[in-house]
């Protein structure tokens, strides 16, 4: 059976910059290990197959894989599928500025925007709030895992934190870009400092005016060696950001930029909803732009 693809760069407006994702249409009759290998195929961070929702009202259930796994829940195959599905649906004349796809973490619901006929803006709800999930190891541990010294750890009152709104990841605070930019994982040492999770460097030092923090993230053991937008830790850094900063009540908007060091770069944008300084609601957002369509033979 022949079954349709494309792909798209997210948390962009231009192409060739942003995450690379691919989403395969007509995905049923695929089984995980099928899914898996078309998955090591394309090669990218992400790879998202596409599937008829289970309840009414639902837009699509998706299942999406890493080169080296399933995930639960992801930023970047949420938003770019998000704007694929709102580009098809508009061209048949059935536009609709929300959707809901059902994904492993539960339904996540996605406010979309068509701008133009082959890009789109989406933001979703974060399905689950973030929470804090286990200890980050030692500054000296994360530091010699990531080519750097333990003093360049940490910030103000930020340290080494793992939370997860989904997906774990361990939040590496750095004072400046230039750490950030030196930073290099250290294959032989990255069990004992993340295990088989993901590394997450940020700071405010930013390549652009008007963003909030510049970051990196790194996960070796997904087949990942470097995600050039990482919308699931995001997600979770909203954690770090209310332990951290404790913003006050009222809505935040914050603007991450991320893969300025690959030559992909990114901006994601995170908005929080904070009452009786705790976290109420948060989203994700970011534009994607088709790249190519194809099919798999």
């Amino acid at each position: 059976m022949k079954r349709r693809f494309v792909t798209l760069d997210v948390f962009t407006t231009r192409r060739h910059a942003g995450n690379p994702l691919a989403v395969v249409l007509q995905s049923e009759g695929l089984d995980t290990e099928a899914m898996q290998a078309i998955a090591r195929e394309f090669n990218l961070s992400e790879t998202v197959f596409v599937s008829p929702p289970e309840k009414p009202g639902h837009r699509a259930s998706v299942r999406i894989f890493t080169p080296g796994g399933e995930l639960p829940f992801a930023g970047h195959p949420t938003v770019g599928t998000a704007v694929w599905l709102a580009l098809t649906d508009d061209a048949e004349g059935r536009p609709a500025e929300l959707l809901v796809l059902e994904e492993k973490v539960g339904p996540v619901s996605c406010a979309v925007e068509v701008k133009g006929s082959h890009a789109g803006h989406a933001v979703f709800t974060l399905p689950r709030l973030p929470e804090r999930v286990g200890e980050a190891a030692e500054a000296e541990v994360l530091a010699t895992a990531l080519g750097l010294d333990a003093s360049e750890i940490g910030f103000e009152n930020h340290a080494p934190a793992v939370y997860s709104a989904g997906v774990p990841f361990h939040f590496v605070p750095v004072a400046t870009r230039e750490v950030i930019g030196r930073a290099r994982p250290d294959l032989a040492r990255w069990q004992a400092a993340f295990g088989a999770g993901g590394a997450y460097l940020y700071g405010r030092e930013t390549a652009e005016t008007g963003h909030d923090f510049h970051v990196r993230m790194f996960w070796p053991g997904t087949g990942i060696g470097e995600d050039p937008a990482t919308g699931g830790a995001a997600a979770a850094f909203a954690g770090a950001i209310m332990a951290y900063d404790k913003p006050a009540d009222g809505d935040h908007r914050l603007v991450i930029e991320q893969g300025y060091e690959m030559g992909r770069p990114s901006q994601i944008t995170l908005e929080l909803s904070v009452r009786d300084r705790a976290l109420v609601s948060a989203r994700i957002g970011g534009s994607a732009i088709v790249v190519s369509e194809g099919v798999l033979l």
